[in-house]
């Protein structure tokens, strides 16, 4: 499958308008985190290099087609002395599907210094990873799909969770190549690598309840320097699901326990209908239930 380092690799058409290719891929819609991290590498070739993104917002507001090229116009709202503000619409056959602002802010300021501590959890290396052949056929999609990836999930058995929060799961990724230095891109590549997972926090206290899931909108905020090459612990918890929508959180740690990124992320969470098959892959060639045209596939594992 497509590697990040050509993922991110988007072309200047125009100033302020850039242009993603179509990429190789099994799903049937554009992955999610693909979208948000491709906006935000047309914002950063936008803003100059004494600036740093710190949080951008976005919302999915139709399915991504994996097979057409997908344009990226920016919008210049401020550039300021300290911050500089860009609005990012990703656009498909004249159509809008998704929509970002992003936000810099000037390097190396400096300020107040705290963080909530990384929650106790094993070391990714302790988490055993299944053989290939032990796997189902949608979880070999998924493993072909972001071969790139080592993801483990901590079990449930080996979680120390809090009974005060409704629902949760901790998982460590990291890419299993070395990526360039540049930390725009670790920034971008974790944006993509963001909305991977996060959803599928709402569905731990829900085993086997089959639901239609996509990613609404996503919001993140990037605290501190980081590599999305080494290890990265993704704390996710969902703490409402209601009306078929889910909200979850998540925060992003380093291995040495920097507390790197925060996430928010509201998703369709919807019963399917008898007969229909969740997205992004319908394995037995019948037809799936087709998620609403306000919904963006951000494919959860």
């Amino acid at each position: 499958m497509a590697r990040i380092e050509d993922i991110l690799a988007i072309e200047r058409i125009d100033r302020d308008l850039y242009r993603g290719h179509p990429i190789t891929t099994q799903l049937q819609r554009t992955f999610g985190g693909q979208v948000a991290g491709q906006s935000l590498t047309a914002a950063v070739k936008t803003v100059d290099d004494d600036k740093n993104v710190h949080s951008l917002h976005g919302y999915f507001i139709r399915p991504g087609i994996p097979s057409a090229p997908t344009v990226f116009q920016v919008d210049r709202l401020r550039d300021g002395r300290s911050f500089a503000t860009r609005r990012v619409t990703a656009i498909q056959d004249g159509e809008p599907i998704f929509s970002m602002s992003a936000s810099f802010h000037l390097r190396d300021q400096e300020g107040i210094e705290h963080q909530d501590p990384m929650p106790e959890v094993i070391d990714a290396e302790e988490i055993p990873v299944p053989r290939y052949e032990d796997l189902d056929d949608a979880h070999r999609v998924l493993v072909d799909e972001w071969s790139q990836w080592d993801i483990r999930v901590v079990p449930r058995d080996r979680l120390r969770g809090s009974s005060q929060i409704a629902s949760q799961q901790r998982v460590w990724f990291r890419c299993v190549d070395e990526l360039p230095d540049d930390p725009d891109f670790h920034v971008c590549t974790l944006a993509y690598m963001s909305d991977m997972t996060l959803l599928s926090s709402a569905k731990v206290i829900h085993p086997g309840e089959p639901t239609q899931d996509a990613s609404l909108d996503h919001a993140m905020w990037f605290l501190r320097p980081f590599r999305a090459d080494d290890w990265l612990l993704y704390d996710q918890s969902s703490p409402s699901a209601y009306g078929g929508r889910a909200l979850t959180q998540g925060r992003i740690f380093d291995r040495s326990g920097r507390l790197v990124a925060a996430v928010t992320q509201e998703g369709l969470s919807r019963l399917l209908r008898p007969g229909a098959q969740p997205f992004p892959v319908d394995l037995s060639g019948g037809a799936a239930e087709r998620p609403d045209d306000t919904a963006s596939r951000g494919d959860e594992r």
